[in-house]
C-alpha cells in the first residue's frame, strides 16, 4: 500500500487518509477519490491529497476484517458486516464465552495490521452482546496476513463461540449443627435458588440434614435418585480437609471427590466429585453472599455444559483474585460498578463519656505507668489500622479534650451520657463516614488493647466469607473491641440503655467470627478501684 501525498493526478481511486473541506465540498476520511471529487478540489486550488492508494498483494480493511471475523465465529455467535475496517462478533444466546486465549495471541502476533480484541475466557454474556471485535488498522492488511490470522482462527475449531445455558434440575443439600439458626439455613437456599434461576435451570429439589458424613451421604444418594445434576453440598461448617464430612458424605453416597480447593478468592475452600456420573459441588461458604465468588465459575460451567476438572480449576488463578461487584446484576441488566480488592476501610469509635459510678472518681483520668488510661488507649488506637478514629466524650469531657489534644481524632460529645452507654454510641456512629466497610467499638476502659489486637481483628474481617462481626476472644472468652460490619449501621443506631450493640452478636450469630487473641488485654476492663489497683500491681499495660 502507498501512503502519503498523491497528486490530483494519479489520486483517482485513492482512499482519503483525513477529513477534507476545499471549495464547498465536505469529505470524509476513508472517502474513495472520484473524477468528480478531484475536479471540484482541482477548482479549490489544491494540488495535492494525503491518500492511500491499494496496490497487489492489499485486501481492503472491510475485506480483511470480514474474512477474519467469519474465520473466527463459531456455534452461538454472529457477525455484523464490516464497517472501517472493523467487524464485530455478538452473542445469540446467553450463555459463556469460550475462546483460546493462545490463538488470540498468535493473531495478534502476526501483523501490526490486523488485531482481534475479545471479552475474556468463560465470562458469562447476554444475547446481543459483544464478543469481539476484528478490526484492521490501516486501510488494508497485506493478503499473507489475512490468510495467516484466518487459518489460526479456524485451527482447532473456531476461535470464538458461546456455551448456552442447559436447564437442569439443580438439587441442594444444606447440613446443619444445632446452633443453625433457620434463616441461616433460609438464606442459603434463597442465594442458590438466585443463582440457578438466573442461569436458566431450576433448583428441584432442597434437602436439610445434619452435618454428619451418613446424614450427608443418605441426602446425596436421594437427591440423586430425584434425578438433580449437579448436586449441590452447603454446609454448616467449611469444607477444611478432604476427609471432612462433606467428601466423606459423597464417598458414603458412593461417589468419589475429584478435586478440593481452588485458586480463586473468595472461594478457596470448593470441592468437586461425582456421584453415578452426577456432578457435585460442595459449595465454599462465601456464596452465602450474592457477590462473585469461584462457586459462580464453576456452577456457570457446568450449566453450559462445559466440562470442569481438576486441571480446569487449578487453571483459574490468573484473574482469580475477583473483583468486589456492588450490586448482583439480573439477567439483561446493566450490572452493578466493580472496583479492585482493597483493604476494608474501618473507622473506629472510642467511648469515653460514663459516669465511672463504681470508681467513684472519672476512671479515664487515671495514670497508668504516668499516662491518663484514656490517652493509653486512643495512642493503641491510632497505632492501628482504623479510620478515622472518633472519641465520644461526656463526663469531664473537658479534661478528656485536655489530654488527647493534638491527636487526630474527631472528639464528638455526648450531654446525654448519663442515658447511658448506648446514647454516646449513637452519637459516635453519627460521626462515621459513609463510605466506611465497618466500625470498630472500642471502650475507654480497656486499656490493655493494643493495636495489634485492633488489627487482627480487621485481618479476619470479611463480610463476603460471613466473617461481618469480628470479636476478640482470650481462651473461648468474648471480650472487646468488636468489628461490626456497615450492615449493621442501621440496627446499632436503634439501641437503648447501657448495653451496646452486643445483643446484635446473638442476633446475628452466623455471621460472628471469633478471632483467638495471644493475651488477655480484650478481656480486662477498669471498672472499680480494685480492678485499677490489681492493674498497677500486674504493671500496667501489655
Amino acid at each position: 500500500m502507498r501512503f502519503g501525498p498523491l497528486s490530483l493526478d494519479e489520486a483517482e481511486g485513492a482512499i482519503l487518509a483525513h477529513s477534507l473541506s476545499a471549495g464547498g465540498l465536505r469529505l470524509k476520511k476513508g472517502h474513495r477519490l472520484g473524477a468528480g471529487d478531484l475536479a471540484r478540489l482541482a477548482e479549490a486550488g489544491l494540488r495535492n491529497v494525503v491518500a492511500a492508494r491499494l496496490e497487489a498483494g492489499d485486501v481492503p480493511e472491510d475485506r480483511a476484517a470480514d474474512l477474519v471475523a467469519a474465520a473466527a465465529a463459531g456455534p452461538g455467535t454472529r457477525r455484523n458486516a464490516p464497517f472501517t475496517g472493523r467487524a464485530n462478533l455478538y452473542a445469540e444466546a446467553h450463555g459463556i464465552a469460550l475462546l483460546d486465549a493462545t490463538r488470540v495471541d498468535r493473531l495478534n502476533l502476526v501483523h501490526e495490521a490486523l488485531t482481534i480484541a475479545t471479552v475474556a475466557p468463560f465470562e458469562t454474556v447476554e444475547p446481543g452482546q459483544m464478543l469481539a471485535t476484528v478490526k484492521v488498522i490501516p486501510f488494508a492488511a497485506p493478503e499473507k496476513a489475512v490468510a495467516e490470522c484466518s487459518a489460526i482462527a479456524r485451527e482447532g475449531g473456531p476461535l470464538v463461540a458461546v456455551a448456552a445455558f442447559r436447564p437442569h434440575r439443580v438439587g441442594l443439600l444444606v447440613t446443619r449443627l444445632p446452633q443453625t439458626r433457620d434463616s441461616v439455613v433460609e438464606k442459603t437456599a434463597g442465594s442458590v435458588r438466585q443463582r440457578v434461576e438466573e442461569l436458566g435451570s431450576q433448583l428441584a429439589a432442597v434437602k436439610i440434614t445434619g452435618h454428619e458424613t451418613e446424614a450427608v451421604g443418605r441426602a446425596l444418594g436421594a437427591l440423586a435418585r430425584e434425578d438433580c445434576e449437579p448436586l449441590l453440598v452447603f454446609g454448616a461448617s467449611a469444607i477444611v480437609d478432604r476427609r471432612d464430612v462433606i467428601p466423606a458424605g459423597i464417598e458414603v453416597a458412593g461417589g468419589e471427590v475429584e478435586h478440593f480447593g481452588m485458586p480463586v478468592d473468595p472461594g478457596n475452600l470448593l470441592l468437586i466429585g461425582r456421584i453415578g456420573g452426577r456432578r457435585v459441588i460442595g459449595v465454599p461458604g462465601c456464596a452465602r453472599s450474592p457477590k462473585l465468588n469461584g462457586f459462580d465459575w464453576v456452577l456457570q460451567r457446568m450449566l453450559a455444559g462445559i466440562a470442569v476438572g481438576r486441571t480446569d480449576i487449578q487453571r483459574m488463578g490468573v484473574g482469580g483474585l475477583l473483583k468486589e461487584i456492588a450490586t448482583r446484576p439480573q439477567p439483561r441488566e446493566q450490572g452493578g460498578e466493580t472496583v479492585a480488592p482493597r483493604a476494608p476501610r474501618i473507622a473506629a469509635i472510642v467511648l469515653a463519656a460514663g459516669q465511672s459510678r463504681r470508681m467513684g472518681t472519672n476512671k479515664l483520668l487515671e495514670q497508668l505507668d504516668g499516662q491518663p488510661m484514656i490517652r493509653r488507649v486512643v495512642d493503641a488506637v491510632l497505632q492501628s489500622q482504623a479510620r478515622p478514629v472518633v472519641v465520644v466524650t461526656g463526663n469531664q469531657a473537658d479534661e478528656v479534650r485536655t489530654l488527647l489534644r493534638g491527636r487526630p481524632v474527631a472528639l464528638i460529645h455526648n450531654q446525654d451520657f448519663a442515658q447511658g452507654l448506648s446514647s454516646s454510641l449513637r452519637r459516635g456512629l453519627s460521626a462515621i463516614p459513609s463510605d466506611c466497610d465497618g466500625v470498630m467499638i472500642c471502650l475507654g476502659d480497656m486499656p490493655r488493647v493494643s493495636a495489634r489486637h485492633i488489627d487482627r481483628l480487621i485481618a479476619a474481617f470479611n463480610p463476603t466469607e460471613g466473617r461481618a462481626i469480628c470479636v476478640p476472644t482470650w481462651n473461648g472468652k468474648r471480650g472487646n473491641p468488636v468489628l461490626f460490619a456497615a450492615m449493621f449501621l442501621p440496627e446499632m443506631r436503634e439501641v437503648a440503655g447501657d448495653t451496646g450493640a452486643r445483643h446484635l452478636i446473638g442476633r446475628h450469630g452466623e455471621l460472628v467470627c471469633e478471632v483467638a487473641m495471644d493475651d488477655n488485654g480484650v478481656l480486662l476492663d477498669v471498672d472499680t478501684p480494685e480492678a485499677l489497683a490489681s492493674l498497677r500491681a500486674a504493671g500496667g499495660t501489655a
